[in-house]
Parts: C-alpha cells; sequence; structure tokens
C-alpha cells in the first residue's frame, strides 16, 4: 500500500491565521483603533508591485488600512529614510513594511534601521533579528514565521529533529534557521559555497529550501519521510523544490503556490494587527 502523503496547505494555515486576526480587529474597532500598514514600494520592479498589491488586498479583506507609498527608481537612500521616518512619526501607521529589493544605488540595510522596532513588522531590522535570535521578538520575519506555523498547524515534531536550512538571508534563511534552533531541533545551514550539499540535505528531517532557484532541490536530496518546507518562489510559480521529484521520499510537503507564501501574507497581517494591539498600552 502506497504511503499518503500529507500536503502542507498553506490557504488552510492563513485562513486559520486570519479567523483569529478578525477578532483582533474588532475588539480594536470597539476601542476606535483601525490597524494600518504602511508598504513603500521604490520604482518600477513587476514582481515587487505585484506583491505590494497582493498585500494591499489581503488588508483590505480583513478590514486592516493600509497606505501605499510609491517613490521613483531616482529615489536616493536619504529620501527613502525621510520617508520611512514620516510614517515612523505617524500615530496612525502601526507597522512598516519597505518592498525588498530596492534599487542598487540605495543602502537598503540603512533604509530598513530606519524603521522603528515597534513597527518593524517585517523583522527586517538588526534589533528585530536579534530579539528573534534570543527567543522574544514580537514579530519574527514574515516568512520564517510563515514556516513554523506551518509546522505547528499541522503538529510536526521539531524538538529533536534535524533541520537543514538551505539559504542564509537575513530575512529568511537565518532567522528561520535561529527559530527551529530555539524550538530544540539541530540546524544546518547549507548555502552557495557549501561542500556536498546533497548529502548534508539527505541527512534532514525537515528540509527548508529558500535558496531562490527554481527547481533547484532534488528528489534524490531527501531522505524517505523528511519534511519539506518550499519557501521559494519563483518566475512562472516555480519553487527552490523539484515537487514531483521530492514528492517521492517527502512525507509532507508545502506545495508552490499555495504553501508558505499565502502564510507569510497572513503573518504579516498578524503582525500589523499585533502592532496596533500594543499601541494601546502605551
Amino acid at each position: 500500500m502506497k504511503e499518503e502523503k500529507l500536503i502542507l496547505d498553506g490557504n488552510r494555515v492563513a485562513t486559520a491565521m486570519k479567523e483569529g486576526v478578525v477578532e483582533q480587529i474588532k475588539r480594536l474597532s470597539e476601542k476606535e483603533i483601525v490597524p494600518c500598514l504602511a508598504t513603500i514600494l521604490v520604482g518600477d520592479d513587476p514582481s515587487s508591485a505585484t506583491y505590494v498589491r497582493m498585500k494591499g488586498n489581503a488588508c483590505a479583506r480583513l478590514g486592516i488600512r493600509s497606505i501605499r507609498v510609491e517613490l521613483p527608481s531616482t529615489t536616493t537612500t536619504e529620501e527613502l529614510i525621510a520617508e520611512i521616518n514620516k510614517l515612523n512619526d505617524d500615530p496612525h501607521v502601526h507597522g512598516i513594511l519597505l518592498q525588498h529589493p530596492v534599487p542598487p544605488h540605495i543602502d537598503e540595510r540603512a533604509a530598513f534601521e530606519a524603521i522603528r522596532i515597534e513597527k518593524d513588522v517585517d523583522g527586517v531590522t538588526t534589533q528585530g533579528f536579534a530579539q528573534n535570535a534570543f527567543g522574544f521578538a514580537d514579530f519574527p520575519s514574515c516568512t520564517p514565521a510563515a514556516i513554523i506555523a506551518i509546522l505547528e498547524y499541522y503538529n510536526i515534531p521539531i524538538e529533536g529533529k534535524h533541520a537543514v536550512v538551505i539559504g542564509r538571508s537575513p530575512i529568511l534563511g537565518k532567522p528561520v534557521s535561529v527559530m527551529l534552533l530555539n524550538r530544540n531541533a539541530t540546524v544546518t545551514i547549507c548555502h552557495s559555497k557549501t561542500a556536498n550539499l546533497a548529502g548534508l540535505v539527505r541527512l534532514g528531517d525537515i528540509v527548508v529550501a529558500a535558496v531562490g532557484k527554481p527547481n533547484f532541490v532534488q528528489g534524490d536530496w531527501i531522505k524517505p519521510g523528511a519534511v519539506v518546507v518550499d519557501a521559494g518562489y519563483n518566475k512562472g510559480n516555480i519553487g527552490d523544490v523539484d515537487y514531483e521529484a521530492c514528492l517521492e521520499n517527502a512525507s509532507a510537503i508545502t506545495p508552490v503556490p499555495a504553501g508558505v507564501g499565502p502564510v507569510t501574507i497572513a503573518a504579516l497581517l498578524k503582525h500589523t494587527v499585533e502592532a496596533a494591539e500594543r499601541f494601546l498600552t502605551k
């Protein structure tokens, strides 16, 4: 009898998260507070524009106010930081998201650091990263938060498991690694310079693909029974994992689309609402 595979449905997880958020928004409205997310888009990258539009639409469906700041590709680092500071000083804005990537002449790290920690709902500041590493971040990076939410929703054990993370970006690979470590997994971080990559991936009970290359992870890299989380999203709705090939050995796997993506947006909305709730305690 062929073993049943568990498809980790991100839409299902996102729906459950949003149901909780709706109740929070209702309580805030009773106190005349409308959660507000400001998104900043610099330049005219079509993919970035699509992501920002999707986030705005998701806000509207839940009753979260969305402010969209669009800046030309000629914007300087100083001009971008000035816009961020306006949003920092606006008491009606609870979360700020700077869409990545920005044009290459802008110091993206300096721009991220300009976001106040209480409004860093996407977990992009070094202070937010440090808090996440120590296990007490209010708002960890949204895609790592989504990965953990999926594993927890499906009651997939993390403690004592060997997690292999492919990718080391400061807003995905690194933060998800520390989040897994804080949940008592043994974590191996792989990257473009890793020797014997396939061999290391084969050791993973949990494999997180966050490398940004379509169909990069091959089926024979996955040990039988492993859980595969594909955090990649490439042109043509293709993930970082060769889905059909990896499905052969995996016990559970996220699809692309409808895997990590919807949960990432749900995490962003959840963080924005929680930031608005914290505004009440000031």
